[in-house]
């Protein structure tokens, strides 16, 4: 019998502790169950580096496991001739549990640990701990690998002190040595002591902790409904252009039908008069001719007798004239459209370009000549009119040229190489190098700007429009807020509204201030570039609206 409980004790595998199944033997020579090594070697996949469970040879690469025959037989046969297999005793120690420092043979799961007796007991052989006096006085913890630590390994003694000074466990004899005079208490105090104040901890972490998953629950609901109004947004805004471009469409559709309409109109009114030439033209070749015949008779009497008849016809034919129209029948259609096409591209401008995209200039603190005071900004102002002969024709001028209105249909102006040909702009007639402020009052929409003077005029591209191109910046006084552009950068900026505006520019130092002015003045933007040509002070001017160049109070 005993040497049937060694021959399976020898073919037991130290894994699962039960008779091998489909034994494999691996390179140190040590034999376990095919699937217990697979699943030991699995967890080591990461390392690339494989062990013996029992004697730690590490393997590279994975040894491949064959099934050991001679082993397999044996187990066979030892199933059959000695008693019947037991299941592995689950108490039993495995690789990464704490083994009884007692057990002889297999050795079973410790339960406890002794920090006096620095050594682990299994169920059976802990029992002296709670039937022995002076052993039930030993502290018990959960099992511990690593009890050898609460040695000295200078005295070899248990560390039952803390030595608060230094911050760390020593031994009686450590006390009396190098930790002689300090701060020391016992392990136990120390750890009464610092268990409270982790208690306390503990509390304002979940006080903290209770706070963040509030935070994160109201931060889920915002992150909820911002994507609700988002895809809200979306489709509102999808159905709302649909309807734009149905509009739109149509309203193409109806300009087409009224141009046609138009012109099958003019076009019948002249085919009728040119039908009418074309009688009175064959009419009077036909009296030319008569008259080539008769001056060639030679009988004096036949002559006058036929000469009278001409004269009659001379009375009763009437000369026509043809006043021509200048060719400009569809210039107020197209001045319509092109009027529509401006203000959707106003109104339709992309609203994320301003958040999206940094504007070349950098925000700066006022410069040294900037006022800090109205008082201040007053004595800086300056006298400007605006100069008729950069007035686009939609724009009228009066109050001694110091206010622009849009009108509802051009006015003819003579050409001029100054003026703005599109759009619906304006320059002053002095130009600005200097330290300068004026003011603005206005109604409606309008650009309050400042160019140079070699910006372009004539056409509809970007280099004739403030704000659109390099030599330009403007401040777009839109219904309900701003927008600052340069070089066709557009920024979206937030600031009072106000009918009337400041600005300040100080040529030298490269700065541009907006201010809205009333009872106060606020700072609506400012930006700070390098000015490498005089300026001209610019109004762009939008329908229905006009613009002043008020004297400051």
């Amino acid at each position: 019998m005993e040497q049937n409980k060694l021959d399976r004790e020898t073919f037991s595998c130290s894994i699962c502790l039960d008779l091998l199944k489909d034994p494999v033997t691996i390179p140190c020579g040590h034999s376990y169950c095919m699937n217990c090594i697979k699943r030991h070697w699995n967890v080591e996949d990461q390392k690339r580096i494989y062990s013996c469970p029992q004697c730690r040879e590490t393997f590279t690469p994975r040894p491949a496991l064959k099934k050991n025959i001679v082993f397999a037989t044996v187990v066979e046969d030892l199933k059959k001739t000695g008693p019947q297999a037991t299941p592995a005793d689950h108490r039993c120690a495995g690789p990464k549990d704490v083994a009884c420092d007692f057990c002889t043979g297999t050795k079973l799961k410790a339960i406890k640990s002794c920090l006096v007796c620095l050594a682990s007991y299994c169920e059976k052989h802990l029992q002296p701990h709670y039937d022995v006096a002076p052993l039930k006085k030993h502290k018990l913890v959960e099992p511990s690998k690593n009890l050898q630590e609460n040695i000295c390994s200078r005295h070899n003694e248990v560390k039952k002190m803390f030595c608060r000074t230094d911050q760390k466990c020593i031994c009686s004899l450590c006390l009396i040595e190098e930790h002689k005079g300090h701060d020391t208490v016992s392990v136990a105090a120390e750890r009464t002591e610092r268990q409270r104040e982790l208690e306390e901890k503990q509390k304002k972490i979940q006080q903290v902790l209770q706070e963040k998953e509030k935070d994160m629950k109201l931060l889920q609901q915002e992150v909820e409904a911002i994507n609700h109004s988002a895809d809200k947004a979306v489709e509102d805004s999808e159905k709302i252009f649909t309807e734009l471009i149905y509009l739109l469409q149509k309203r193409s559709s109806d300009v087409k039908q009224q141009i046609r309409s138009q012109q099958e109109t003019e076009v019948s009114q002249v085919k009728d008069l040119q039908e009418k030439l074309e009688q009175e033209i064959t009419e009077l070749k036909r009296k030319d001719a008569e008259l080539k015949q008769l001056s060639k008779i030679e009988d004096h009497n036949r002559f006058l007798s036929g000469y009278s008849s001409v004269s009659v016809f001379s009375e009763s034919t009437n000369s026509s004239s043809i006043n021509i129209h200048p060719l400009r029948y569809f210039e107020d259609v197209i001045a319509s459209v092109s009027e529509l096409q401006v203000e959707l591209q106003d109104i339709l401008r992309d609203p994320w370009r301003g958040s999206s995209l940094s504007l070349t200039e950098v925000d700066v603190s006022l410069s040294e000549r900037e006022p800090k005071s109205r008082a201040g900004f007053l004595r800086l102002s300056c006298d400007l009119t605006l100069n008729p002969n950069t007035a686009n024709s939609w724009l009228a001028l009066s109050q001694g040229d110091r206010k622009v209105k849009r009108m509802g249909e051009p006015q003819f102006l003579p050409s001029h190489p100054e003026r703005f040909t599109q759009w619906r702009q304006v320059l002053s007639r002095e130009s600005l190098t200097g330290c300068c402020y004026w003011e603005v009052e206005r109604k409606g929409r309008i650009y309050v700007a400042v160019a140079y003077n070699s910006m372009i005029r004539a056409g509809r591209s970007n280099k004739s429009l403030f704000g659109a191109n390099d030599k330009s910046w403007a401040l777009d006084c839109c219904l309900h807020n701003f927008k600052f552009g340069h070089n066709n950068i557009w920024k979206s900026i937030s600031g009072p509204r106000s009918s009337r505006l400041g600005v300040f520019l100080d040529h030298r130092a490269g700065i541009l201030s907006f201010y809205s002015v009333s009872d106060t003045m606020t700072l609506i933007h400012r930006v700070q570039t390098t000015f490498t040509e005089p300026l001209h002070a610019g109004l762009w001017i939008g329908f229905a609206c006009y613009a002043e160049l008020c004297e400051p109070k």
